[in-house]
């Protein structure tokens, strides 16, 4: 077999060994090392056993882990991490819930926009969407179950928005995103806030919409459950003001230039620390498992870099990049017939893929291909990052659907949370649109913040 054959064979097999549950990150790296020995072999004779280990595959594999390692883009993600988990153990969510669904008690769907907005607060401070979607399922489903909301609408609220941490800053992917295509992370989180906030107030709409044309999916709270408004406001006060406030500064200080993301990083995993002594609920115990936690988790995302870089690497020596650019370029296309092209892929490829292989593998094919019919690469940065949602709200593989199926067992059907979901997968498609047709919703505020964007 000729070299990009080997490549499509190659890409092919990862596919295969993904749906038949083999871990991803050590799957990456054991295709790129056995293809990689194939593709660096250097036709000399092995006579003894050092000799199998003489092939530049290993030089690869050592130099991308100490460049995954030297990365100072990478930094802020345990510290990020940490923020996050340190929030999700400081009791602070719960308060924030139902404070926020007392503050909407008027609304339609009162508890929905209480657990998408509790999902969207959250989600800026932790970016996990696993960790999101758990907690919110432990905590806004049975209050939704006991006010009696429909089991399939419950679930999708859930699982549309705890996927919000992927989008709105300061967001892990979008640091990664910044790492693999070169790009400053402060200007893409300037061109990600309005696209975030865009689509999450279009969710609030909708349920908002479907609950008053279908009230019995989301009764309204009885006036017993109600509390005195003084005791709402203080609430809402001492909730909701803290985390935002520790949320606006670490996202403040990166768009103002004042810190790097690694720096807001570290003082927002300190003000999660400081919030977690003032809410009482600071102990030893809950720091171990958040060091834990971000250790376990910054272990995996690394190990997923060094993976998916040598994968990329081999794929990409073998010929396999070039045949795909080289297929698209062939077509002679329009650059929005081009862009429309890559979203497709790249939802299609949400199906069985998490959104780290799809930008590590995938996302680097097209990025060469921006030049040549001129689309702003944060432009196409958002383009994706909004698709990348579809990865985890698109059956088969809807991991947030999983996730919540994980807490909650036997209270709800898979089928059911998937129903759920469907609607919130048709309104990321809308904002995709709507933001292709208005640029300026991605594109204004880091034009307006660092000048015009220039090649």
């Amino acid at each position: 077999m000729t070299n990009p054959e080997v490549a499509l064979l190659m890409l092919g097999l990862f596919i295969v060994l993904v749906l038949l549950g083999f871990p991803i990150a050590f799957t990456l790296l054991a295709m790129g090392v056995a293809f990689g020995y194939y593709a660096y072999h250097q036709g000399g004779s092995i006579d003894s056993f050092s000799d199998i280990f003489n092939n530049n595959i290993f030089y690869l594999v050592n130099q991308n882990t100490y460049s995954v390692m030297e990365n100072p883009t990478l930094v802020a993600i345990p510290l990020f991490l940490f923020m996050g988990y340190v929030v999700e153990r400081a009791n602070i969510v719960d308060k924030l819930f139902f404070s926020l669904y007392m503050a909407a008690r008027n609304l339609p769907g009162s508890l929905a926009i209480a657990a998408l907005l509790t999902c969207a607060v959250f989600s800026t401070a932790s970016g996990i969407v696993g960790a999101v979607v758990t907690l919110m399922g432990l905590l806004a489903f049975p209050a939704m179950a006991n006010a009696n909301y429909n089991k399939s609408f419950a679930s999708g609220v859930i699982c549309a928005g705890g996927t919000l941490g992927i989008l709105i800053p300061p967001s892990i992917m979008l640091i990664v995103y910044a790492a693999i295509a070169d790009l400053s992370p402060l200007r893409l989180y300037a061109a990600a806030l309005f696209p975030g906030m865009l689509l999450a107030g279009l969710y609030i709409v909708y349920v908002i919409v479907r609950v008053w044309i279908t009230p019995s999916l989301a009764p309204k709270p009885t006036m017993e459950d109600v509390p005195p408004p003084r005791e709402i406001y203080w609430d809402l006060l001492v909730s909701f003001v803290p985390l935002t406030v520790l949320i606006a500064l670490v996202l403040g200080s990166i768009l103002g230039g004042l810190a790097t993301p690694a720096e807001a990083a570290a003082m927002g995993a300190l003000g999660g620390m400081v919030l977690a002594v003032l809410y009482r609920s600071m102990t030893w115990t809950k720091l171990k498992e958040s060091v834990f936690l971000t250790a376990k988790a910054t272990a995996m995302v690394c190990w997923l870099f060094v993976g998916s870089w040598t994968f990329a690497s081999v794929f990409s020596y073998l010929g396999g990049h070039d045949i795909i650019a080289d297929w698209v370029g062939g077509m002679d296309l329009e650059p929005w017939e081009f862009l429309v092209l890559a979203q497709i892929i790249i939802f299609l490829l949400g199906w069985p893929l998490e959104w780290s292989e799809i930008l590590i593998i995938f996302v680097p094919i097209f990025l060469p291909l921006l030049e040549v019919f001129g689309v702003n690469p944060y432009f196409f940065a958002m383009l994706v990052a909004l698709n990348l949602q579809t990865s985890f709200l698109t059956p088969p593989m809807a991991m947030s659907a999983y996730y919540l199926k994980g807490v909650l067992k036997k209270q709800i059907e898979l089928m059911e949370i998937f129903r759920g979901i469907m609607p919130y997968l048709g309104i990321v498609i809308l904002t995709m649109v709507l933001m292709y047709q208005f640029p300026g919703i991605a594109l204004w505020f880091p034009d307006y913040l660092f000048g015009p964007y220039i090649p």
